[in-house]
Parts: structure tokens; sequence; C-alpha cells
């Protein structure tokens, strides 16, 4: 039985991260950078070999369909971000933050983050999940350390959600 707050959110992050193996197991190299259809949003190398994401600062409508890449990218920039918040550090700007250039060191990077996570997660207190929380949100939102695991792991199971969809989706058109 789950007798705190911390032990039910981190319930909900093993439970999403266990739907999350599922899709992540089964990408090919060739799954991160499919487009579906011509409105995409995706991952693309500068002059450098750096992998940086397509984005607008205002959401454009219709909203550009995202490539498995783009989507790995966003997990791990907004999840890292949650971690350097909850750990105390300013959380990176997007513009620090580059897809690691293959589905292989993206895929390698979320675990990463799935371990960094767990041990903040494991080591949150009832008072630590109390405190004020200003990240993702504006600092007059009034929620908490709770609010911003709950947002992680909803976040998490909506992203890993449209990777799976994506990899149906391509399997199915070379079916």
């Amino acid at each position: 039985m789950l007798t705190s707050r911390r032990e039910l959110l981190r319930w909900q992050f093993d439970l999403t991260w266990s739907l999350a193996g599922i899709h992540l197991d089964a990408l090919t190299h060739e799954d991160f950078l499919w487009e579906p259809v011509e409105l995409i949003w995706t991952v693309r190398p500068d002059a450098g070999g750096v992998w940086w994401p397509d984005w607008a600062d205002t959401e454009p409508d219709p909203i550009p369909v995202p490539t498995i890449g783009w989507l790995t990218w966003h997990i791990g920039w907004w999840w890292s971000a949650a971690i350097d918040y909850a750990e105390g550090r300013t959380p990176s700007a997007r513009d620090e933050a580059p897809w690691p250039g293959s589905g292989a060191a993206a895929i390698a990077r979320l675990r990463n983050l799935r371990e960094q996570w767990c041990r903040m997660l494991d080591g949150l207190t009832e008072v630590a999940l109390d405190r004020t929380a200003t990240y993702p949100w504006p600092a007059d939102a009034d929620l908490t350390v709770a609010h911003l695991a709950g947002w992680v792991n909803a976040e998490l199971m909506k992203n890993i959600t449209e990777i799976g969809h994506l990899r149906m989706l391509r399997a199915a058109s070379l079916a």
C-alpha cells in the first residue's frame, strides 16, 4: 500500500516508464527522422554537426507533427530542466539543449534522465514536496514540487504516447 505522496508519484512514474519501454525498445534508427507528413518539426544538424530542433516561440497553427527525433529532444530538454530545477540549479534554456545526434544516443540520454529523476524522487520528503516550484509555470502559480513531479509524469506519458503512435504508424506504412 502507498503511504505517501512521494510513493504515489514514484509509482505513477514507474508505470509511465514501463510503458515508455514498450516503444523505446522497439525503435529503429530510421524511426527517429521519419516524416509522416509535410508539415513537421524535426531535428537537424547545423554546419558544425550539432543537432537542433525546429522551434517557434509562438505555436504555429496548424501545429507541425513532430518526428520521434524531435520528441526525444523535447523530453530530454524539459526533463533535464525539471531535474536541474528540482536540484536547485538553473534549468537549461531550450537553445542550450541540442539533440544527441542519433536515436541510440537519445534513448541513452532518456534512460540516464530516468536514473537521475528516480534518485531525486526517492530523496524527496513530504516537506520537500510542499516547497513552492516555479518551473515550468509562472512564479505566481502557487504550485509545489509535488505538482512538478506530477507534471513530469503527465508530460512523459503524453510524449511517449506520441512516440508510440508515430512508431506504429511508420510500421503500418511499411507493412
